[in-house]
């Protein structure tokens, strides 16, 4: 069933969601037994055994009721009081009823109150201070009688303790469930890292382990990694092997070309130039992402030094803005290639590459803006494809190139789990290149 509205307020954490489902029904459970045992039980029973104590305090009250003076009343209810196992004696005049506080947790203190109060039309205030005694203050002809007997004769004793019981095995099981699921879920943690690590370009240790089906999700896992692994390796060993069997002949070409008169030679020269660039480009391609192994970069030392490296090579470059810093997991060889190709890029169909990188607690982003005619929306995605070649208006300044830049650098992106993201540099009115990745 589909709850779109419910998506808003659900957790997104496995961990989180897991206790929820194990704690609702255990917290619905306590309410609906609590509910249940106050209202059906607790409530009845506290009704008739304060109805029985209204009672005997009537029985006292009438038997006062002929008396003149209050040591004549005292003494002729003394030995029902005895026989009720009550207290009673006048307050003063200036006296005033000793309430004292009532007890936090007496929960059922309140319908107590409220029944003595319907029964006994004459009563003043009723002082619960303890679960040992109750003190009754009633209005009569000659003063205000205050009555002291037993608190279990109104309600049972130590109400509580079933919601105290209830609750405290309710936490102790509840404590048990949670150390049992965090021991069934690390597995599929360590199977979301492994995972998360692999599409980041990292191979990291992993085995498979807990339940059933986490250890055929984890086993599933480990084939297609290295199914994806041998791909890449044989797919990289193929290429740089047709690249290299492609030199021979392309060199035995150029020592041809190289015994023929000048002005014959130079249309085929070009012809073997064009292709000596294509496979070069190919065996860049090729490496893609799989040169070096991640390691702890800086990245800003590293964008400082690639964009130095493009200036002495006479590429008009600049870092022109940092934000924050830290530390990321990176094959610097490829990233460096990345970012070389974004410039070279930059300054081949503008004039200027100005680099810029930001730095947040998720992920870190680096920019390349050139003030050259862009990229139109519509083929954006098609430039990133491979031998891909645009307009003719992004060639305006130098040679065409082989198309294999933008997608070496998106190729290089997403072996670290990022992102090559295109648009239009507001500043300089050319491309926007971004590479974004996740720390």
């Amino acid at each position: 069933m589909s709850t779109p509205w419910l998506k808003p307020y659900m957790p997104r954490s496995l961990y989180v969601r897991a206790a929820l489902i194990l704690v609702l029904p255990v917290v619905v459970l306590l309410l609906v037994v609590g509910v249940a045992f106050l209202q059906k039980h607790l409530e009845d029973v506290t009704q008739q055994m304060t109805r029985a104590a209204s009672r005997e305090v009537m029985l006292v009250l009438d038997v006062m009721g002929d008396a003149e003076t209050q040591q004549q009343a005292l003494a002729a209810v003394r030995p029902d009081l005895q026989a009720l196992e009550m207290n009673a004696r006048f307050l003063g005049f200036n006296e005033e009823p000793s309430l004292g506080g009532r007890r936090w947790y007496d929960f059922i203190a309140p319908q107590v109150e409220a029944d003595l109060q319907a029964m006994l039309p004459n009563l003043v205030a009723v002082a619960l201070p303890s679960g040992q005694e109750v003190r009754l203050y009633i209005q009569t002809n000659l003063g205000v009688l205050e009555l002291i007997f037993d608190r279990r004769r109104l309600s049972p004793s130590a109400p509580h303790q079933l919601i105290v019981t209830m609750v405290f095995f309710a936490v102790i099981m509840t404590s048990i469930s949670f150390l049992y699921m965090r021991n069934q879920l690390r597995p599929i943690t360590r199977l979301a890292e492994a995972a998360q690590a692999f599409g980041r370009g990292r191979v990291v240790p992993y085995a498979p382990g807990g339940a059933v089906e986490v250890r055929a999700a984890g086993s599933a896992f480990l084939d297609m990694r290295a199914r994806i692994e041998r791909q890449m390796e044989q797919r990289t060993m193929m290429l740089s092997g047709v690249s290299h069997d492609l030199r021979t002949p392309l060199t035995r070409l150029k020592l041809g070309l190289s015994m023929l008169p000048e002005d014959e030679a130079a249309p085929l020269k070009q012809d073997v130039d064009e292709m000596q660039l294509l496979l070069d480009a190919f065996l860049e391609f090729s490496r893609g992402a799989s040169e070096g192994i991640p390691e702890t970069v800086e990245p800003t030392a590293l964008l400082e030094q690639i964009v130095k490296d493009a200036r002495r090579a006479g590429l008009k470059a600049e870092l022109i803005s940092v934000e924050g810093e830290g530390t990321v997991m990176l094959r610097p060889t490829a990233i460096r290639r990345a970012v070389e190709n974004l410039i070279g890029n930059a300054v081949r169909y503008g004039n200027r590459a100005d680099v810029s990188l930001s730095i947040s607690p998720k992920s870190f982003r680096i920019r390349v803006e050139d003030d050259g005619p862009g990229i139109p929306l519509g083929q954006r995605t098609e430039a990133i494809k491979p031998f891909s070649r645009l307009d003719p208006a992004r060639n305006q300044n130098q040679g065409s190139g082989v198309g294999l830049g933008l997608a070496i650098v998106s190729d290089i992106a997403r072996a670290h789990g990022g992102v090559l993201r295109l648009s239009e540099s507001e500043r300089l009115g050319g491309l926007c290149a971004d590479i974004i990745i996740g720390r």
